[in-house]
């Protein structure tokens, strides 16, 4: 084999683009491809001439390829025979778990929903004779579509020609692991994708309770049961867990949130962008409904099809139905012709002396005029994350109210569109004074954000349970390009923050952007 031809642009079987190297040791390469036959993104597998495992990687991708549980990796082509072997694989587009935890742990039964996932992708696996045998936080996945992935089953033990040994246990302590790092932000046994090493003690690796104080119990023990067998019936009541199943088994005793099952991959349908935490799939960010705990079986469970996100939902209630719009019209036509008789009565009754009626007079029963919205003055503006570090580009938010809708104040980047990492962020107003708030003209780019205006008189807001006690919300809806709110009966307070629940994808990121906002009072 021509080690040249190997570079980018390089086309495998007429079909898989090389593009970008992701990862190159050991003379086996991992690609960013692309699938020119069917216009999407894969990742591949290349190997060097020489490479000694290049048999046994393609063996063991075709039998990943059998295994029944969406939540493993796919794997969509594998060939040895011609002049350059390859791997073709999906690629995962989402988060990893050392990405989720780059602002900090995560909720305990976030945790442990993400990894009793995992745990039972791998006892699936485990079932069909594959195991993992490298298990890091790089290789659990929360999918941009809302789903579980375990990336390497099968091909990254083959890769590593990592021995068998106790392949249960060794798979069992790698997803105790990936609880440990979820439930502390630190990865036992030493610093792993870009986590920090677990604190060390006289008895080795602490137990996450230590490092992490107030973690519930029993998820605290089962975690060091997995991760730490040797501290079991020792340091921690309990024999070790010694393989994925009873992870499993374990798990389904305490409370976790679970992501509804995915269809398997040879019906999937292709992930829909931005699953939302409110439809009660699983929602690492904890705002969303908690699913009861359930001990969930690949068989059975398969063919569900995840809730429509919220996004979804807004917009097939605003797509107007023939039957509505019928009834809408029949609505005007009556509404016109009432409107018309009445005046006609009117005319007929009017006093026929020819003086002029002052039209600021009015009867009792008139309802008094409504008073001319004027804008707003804006005092002070800034970045609004109260649930996260505080900060949220804050210098750039005058930008959103000077008047020239070629600037703009973005949010952070993020790798997810809201529904892990935080309840919400924000842009905040302050108008210098308590005010009536009636309208808000709001220009955002041409894509999908989820947004809440909040109006009140308070900012203080540590935790998301006084999010709704400080700043209540005033309108919640969907809004792509530029849009006018109308508060119904107007908002009093002196703050008023543009609150975005999900963002729009931008890039590699999730990030919302303002243009120009104002602020409409009587």
């Amino acid at each position: 084999m021509s080690t040249f031809l190997i570079e980018p642009g390089a086309k495998l079987a007429n079909r898989y683009r090389l593009d970008t190297v992701v990862t190159d040791t050991g003379g086996a390469t991992r690609w960013k491809a692309t699938d020119e036959t069917l216009a999407r993104p894969v990742a591949v597998w290349t190997f060097a001439e020489g490479f000694p495992r290049t048999s046994e990687v393609v063996r063991a991708a075709r039998a990943t390829s059998r295994i029944p549980d969406a939540r493993v990796t796919q794997v969509f082509d594998a060939d040895d025979t011609g002049p350059i072997p390859y791997v073709v694989e999906e690629w995962v587009i989402g988060s990893s778990l050392a990405e989720l935890l780059a602002q900090g742990p995560m909720a305990p039964e976030r945790a442990a929903g993400l990894v009793a996932e995992a745990a039972e992708a791998i006892a699936a696996a485990h079932a069909g004779g594959l195991t993992h045998l490298c298990l890091a936080p790089d290789k659990l996945m929360w999918s941009s579509g809302g789903a579980v992935k375990v990336i390497g089953i099968g091909v990254d033990a083959a890769l590593r020609g990592a021995g068998a040994g106790n392949a249960a246990a060794i798979d069992a302590q790698g997803l105790g692991a990936l609880l440990y790092a979820g439930l502390t932000g630190h990865w036992p046994g030493g610093a792993q994708s870009g986590l920090p090493a677990a604190p060390q003690g006289p008895a080795g690796t602490y137990p996450p309770g230590q490092v992490r104080p107030g973690l519930p119990e029993p998820l605290a023990t089962i975690t060091a049961r997995a991760a730490l067998p040797q501290l079991a019936g020792q340091m921690v009541p309990g024999p070790p867990i010694l393989s994925p199943a009873d992870l499993c088994t374990a798990l389904a005793e305490v409370p976790r949130l679970i992501p509804l099952p995915v269809a398997p991959a040879e019906s999937a349908p292709p992930p829909e962008h931005g699953t939302s935490r409110r439809t009660g799939e699983f929602d690492p960010t904890g705002s969303g409904s908690r699913r009861s705990m359930r001990g969930s079986t690949t068989a059975d469970t398969r063919s569900e099809r995840p809730d429509p996100s919220r996004m979804d939902r807004r917009a097939s209630r605003s797509q107007a139905s023939p039957k509505r719009f019928l009834i809408g019209v029949l609505a005007v036509v009556l509404f016109v012709g009432v409107v018309a008789g009445a005046w006609t009565i009117g005319v007929s009754l009017r006093p026929t002396d020819d003086t002029p009626v002052d039209p600021s007079a009015g009867s009792a029963d008139d309802p008094a005029d409504t008073e001319d919205l004027t804008a707003l003055e804006i005092a002070r503006s800034d970045g609004y994350d109260p649930l996260g570090d505080g900060s949220e580009h804050g210098d750039n938010a005058g930008l959103a109210h000077d008047g020239d809708a070629t600037t703009d104040w973005s949010t952070e980047g993020y790798t997810d569109p809201l529904e892990i990492q935080k309840e919400g962020v924000g842009l905040k107003l302050d108008l210098g004074a308590s005010q009536d708030v009636h309208t808000v003209q709001l220009t955002l780019p041409e894509a999908d954000h989820a947004v809440q205006v909040r109006v009140g008189d308070s900012d203080a807001v540590s935790d998301p349970a006084t999010l709704d006690e400080h700043l209540p919300t005033a309108w919640e809806g969907n809004v792509n390009g530029t849009e006018t709110i109308e508060i119904e009966g107007g908002a009093t307070g002196q703050y008023v923050v543009i609150w975005f629940t999900e963002l729009p994808q931008v890039g590699p990121k999730w990030r919302g952007t303002i243009y120009e906002v104002e602020v409409l009072g009587a």
